[in-house]
């Protein structure tokens, strides 16, 4: 069959490849890109080891057409990292013994981080339903459920920092501000502004009157 030349966005970079319009995501994934994360278990969508995401969306790779993903943006288990380093979930799959042989963590993982995008907060019934679609055949769900309960945990108190360590820079900047004489930069500080710009505005105001009674 005849190639043709299809540019495909994956974890954030382009990727321009001749291949045939007939051949898997899955393929294209661990072939032309090198991208060997995900993985073949069934090759009909029933496991979910090939998941992962297009558009944010989990899809199953290995009946998927690579080339119906022109001009979308794909995420494999290699993009979930966070600059460089384990993102919560990978490293509480491996805290907690989630990933067990391995082979199908990668597809859980992707179906997990769509799950905790779309409800940062969810019950156990709700994991459950969402990984209904991916299966272990080391039959080890419990440690599953243990890690994605800690990496909820983790990312909780992840964004809690970030929101103090927010707050923190903003006071600080405010407090240079005003033994600097930087020009402020909060919303309370701007009405200062304000103020001044009515105090100058007066004072010129008075400047010029005083010039006019002088030419009289």
């Amino acid at each position: 069959m005849k190639k043709e030349l299809i540019e495909l966005r994956v974890n954030g970079r382009p990727h321009e490849l001749a291949f045939e319009p007939s051949k898997l995501l899955l393929d294209v994934l661990r072939q032309d890109i090198e991208l060997t994360g995900s993985k073949r278990g069934c090759d009909d969508s029933s496991c979910g080891a090939c998941t992962v995401l297009v558009d944010g969306i989990p899809m199953m790779s290995c009946a998927l057409l690579a080339a119906s993903c022109e001009g979308q943006e794909i995420t494999t288990v290699e993009g979930v990292s966070e600059h460089g380093s384990l993102a919560a979930i990978q490293k509480a799959y491996g805290d907690w013994g989630g990933a067990q042989c391995g082979y199908c963590t990668p597809g859980f993982i992707m179906t997990v981080k769509h799950l905790l995008a779309e409800n940062p907060e969810p019950t156990e019934q709700e994991v459950r339903a969402a990984l209904s679609g991916n299966l272990c055949r080391c039959t080890g769900y419990s440690q599953m459920y243990q890690a994605i309960k800690a990496a909820i945990d983790a990312e909780q108190k992840g964004m809690a920092a970030a929101k103090w360590n927010r707050t923190l820079i903003v006071s600080f900047r405010a407090k240079r501000g005003i033994c600097s004489g930087e020009r402020p930069t909060t919303a309370d500080q701007r009405s200062n502004d304000q103020r001044l710009f009515y105090y100058r505005q007066a004072h010129c105001h008075g400047r010029r009157c005083r010039q006019d009674h002088r030419s009289w």
